[in-house]
């Protein structure tokens, strides 16, 4: 994985030896993160030479496979999102006791911040990434299995691969069911962005329960968000300035049924009186808002310890039975839900 030369060839820590009068070790060393700084004159002929011929060191080759380390390479969108950091904390409370430490990086939603947030992690010689910010337009997962970097996938999964997740579509279903079985029938959806796998098979669930009810769908009532707090609660103000009244909502997130609950008052609803709400991850704030939230628990420590035997498995070429662990949410019914009277 070096960097090509204006000609096509890939330029090697070789190239930069020659044209730096000095031996390959010597480059090795100089150019090794791990090591020193030095700024002696001959490293920064070495360093200048490098940037010149487009060298870049090859991490996975001089980090990974160079031995263990017991460290694991998490790598979630934003840790401001809650679910993702209350999955974190499994991931490293799963990782302790098997004797490694866990290290968190975030990509901030984008296709380059994950590309960055995998070599930095490499680069600390991690035995293994489990990547939690799968995107339906990013091309990192490619990238990894070229670069034969051991990961597995966690809450989201978009294509092949070994991944531990939840049964988003069922998680979806019964959120939608229980408003169901409450009598709601205009039910609005906070869903997430398009790249999002959880989200868009949340979306999915809640299709399918509204299909086989026979109750209608208006488009209008269907926000999509960016899953933070403030994109719900605008989605959630845009569906009551046009004038489309619902009785009941489901947000994809915790976060966007804490988003959707803080719109709701300001416009005067009471929930669950006027709308009655469902939230999804069962975070736990949830139990403790002012109006307790109904949500599906998603189950993050058996998504973890699915992740990291997953891992582990790669790590150590081993076969491991089922590449895909789907583990199963559960409703927790609590105040933010009511039936129709």
């Amino acid at each position: 994985m070096e960097q090509e030369s204006g000609r096509g060839r890939r330029v090697t820590i070789l190239d930069v030896a020659r044209a730096a009068g000095v031996s390959k070790s010597t480059v090795s060393r100089i150019l090794d993160d791990r090591l020193p700084h030095s700024r002696s004159p001959n490293a920064q002929k070495v360093r200048r030479i490098a940037d010149e011929l487009g060298y870049t060191r090859d991490v996975f080759a001089s980090g990974l496979r160079q031995g263990r380390t017991n460290t694991v390479g998490v790598i979630v969108p934003r840790l401001t999102d809650t679910a993702m950091a209350v999955f974190f904390e499994a991931i490293s409370h799963a990782s302790d006791r098997r004797g490694k430490l866990a290290v968190v990086a975030t990509t901030d939603h984008q296709p380059d911040g994950a590309r960055r947030a995998v070599r930095n992690l490499v680069k600390r010689r991690v035995d293994g990434i489990i990547f939690a910010a799968d995107r339906r337009d990013d091309p990192v997962v490619s990238w990894l299995d070229e670069s034969e970097v051991p990961y597995v996938l966690a809450l989201r999964r978009e294509g092949g691969g070994d991944a531990a997740v939840g049964d988003d579509v069922l998680g979806g279903y019964l959120a939608t069911r229980h408003l169901l079985d409450l009598g709601h029938t205009t039910i609005a959806l906070l869903t997430g962005p398009e790249f999002a796998s959880n989200a868009r098979l949340r979306q999915d669930g809640f299709r399918e329960a509204m299909e086989e009810q026979g109750a209608a769908i208006d488009p209008v009532l269907v926000g999509a968000t960016d899953f933070t707090v403030d994109s719900a609660a605008d989605a959630v103000h845009r569906m009551l300035d046009a004038g489309h009244e619902f009785s009941a909502l489901f947000a994809a997130t915790d976060n966007l049924a804490i988003g959707a609950m803080s719109a709701l008052a300001r416009r005067g609803k009471r929930v669950p009186d006027d709308v009655s709400v469902v939230g999804y991850n069962d975070i736990p704030l949830s139990a403790h808002l002012p109006v307790p939230l109904t949500s599906m628990r998603v189950p993050f420590e058996e998504i973890a310890s699915n992740a990291l035997e997953l891992l582990e498995a790669k790590i150590d070429h081993r076969s491991v039975t089922g590449g895909v662990r789907t583990s199963t949410p559960s409703l927790i019914p609590r105040g933010s839900t009511r039936r129709v009277i």
